[in-house]
């Protein structure tokens, strides 16, 4: 069975988020809050946890995560940034955005799109989530967490817990989590590009 953490939203408990952390360095699979919603995710670097990440969601090969990260350096590891983008993520960010850009050499080809070398990438601005990241000193893979055949993400946690408790390894209780995804906007060219409506106002890049 999963542990399950009663987290404060705006004030996490230290000793929790370290034992938090110690389970994913471990190659635990989580499920946690974001500013969009709750999502579920692994070690950068676990294939065995990352493959029960996709055996729960029921993703292929070719479905991409995200690379959830704590500030604009982490997201200059793993991906090229332009002056141009790197002006738009630094005012979007943090934020419920999620980030299409081309993937350095440090994000491992399985992570990337297949055919675009892209990964796609995010800060959110939640305090649970920022702190779980300062932690672990390293980015979290992750996705959404919306199950086979629904069309909006779990959104409470002890729901999570019945259905997926003896699936992963933690589930973070921070209250009711929203129903919306991030707002997913493409910065592969010169020209930003809002691939999903979501999360986050969008309005300064168009349609």
């Amino acid at each position: 069975m999963a542990q399950y953490f009663h987290i404060h939203p705006k004030s996490p408990q230290h000793r929790l988020i370290v034992q938090a952390a110690r389970i994913l360095d471990n190659g635990g699979v989580a499920v946690y809050p974001t500013d969009s919603c709750y999502a579920i995710g692994c070690h950068i670097g676990d294939k065995a946890a990352l493959e029960r990440v996709r055996r729960i969601r029921r993703l292929d090969e070719t479905h991409s995560l995200t690379l959830i990260c704590k500030d604009l350096t982490e997201i200059a590891t793993y991906a090229r940034l332009s002056n141009s983008a790197f002006r738009l993520i630094k005012a979007l960010t943090p934020g419920p955005y999620t980030f299409l850009l081309p993937a350095t050499r440090d994000v491992p080809r399985s992570l990337q799109h297949r055919k675009r070398k892209t990964i796609g990438l995010r800060i959110p601005d939640h305090p649970v989530t920022a702190a779980l990241l300062e932690e672990l000193g390293q980015p979290l893979l992750t996705t959404s967490l919306i199950l086979p055949g629904d069309n909006i993400p779990l959104s409470e946690p002890e729901i999570i817990n019945k259905k997926l408790g003896k699936r992963v390894d933690l589930v973070i209780d921070a209250g009711a989590g929203g129903l919306t995804s991030t707002s997913v906007i493409d910065l592969t060219d010169d020209v930003p590009v809002i691939v999903r409506h979501g999360q986050g106002d969008v309005s300064m890049i168009g349609s």
